[in-house]
């Protein structure tokens, strides 16, 4: 098994990028898929549940603004007719790829880390306030489908 240190993260980000621009240059747009992670903010719509498990597809095209720098891709994309002001992380991004060219490039995803030990009994406890409340959901009978029809 291949250990992650930085050096490799830093080599796989800078892949990525690479990958970004040259199908941008040959297709004109490039997508790319950035899994959930607290740090990547899509404006004030965040992330849709489904979201949240599969990831999210954005598009950028060569006519767009945006900046890539080191850490993060930061631009305005637009959702439905509302502009959202993006910050993604560049270890949050779990793919690279065009329909166009029919050339992908899928990498692993590297979380940020928890910082320190205290944090991860919030963690913990977070878990279990989540895992509380989904068995409340599960203990709640619709009762639309009890009701007589008319």
């Amino acid at each position: 098994m291949i250990e992650f240190t930085n050096e490799l993260i830093n080599r796989v980000n800078a892949l990525k990028k690479y990958t970004f621009f040259e199908i941008l240059e040959f297709a004109g747009r490039v997508f790319i898929i950035v899994d959930y992670d607290e740090s990547v903010v899509i404006g004030k719509r965040g992330f849709l549940p489904e979201e949240k498990e599969r990831g999210l597809v954005l598009v950028f095209n060569n006519r767009m603004k945006f900046n890539w720098d080191e850490d993060a891709i930061t631009a305005t994309l637009v959702f439905g007719n509302t502009p959202e002001k993006c910050y993604i992380p560049i270890n949050a991004i779990a793919g690279v790829f065009s329909p166009d060219l029919r050339v992908q490039l899928a990498v692993p995803v590297f979380k940020s880390k928890i910082k320190d030990e205290g944090d991860s009994s919030t963690a913990t406890q977070n878990d279990k306030e989540n895992e509380k409340q989904k068995e409340k959901k599960d203990n709640v009978i619709d009762i639309t489908k009890l009701r007589k029809k008319k």
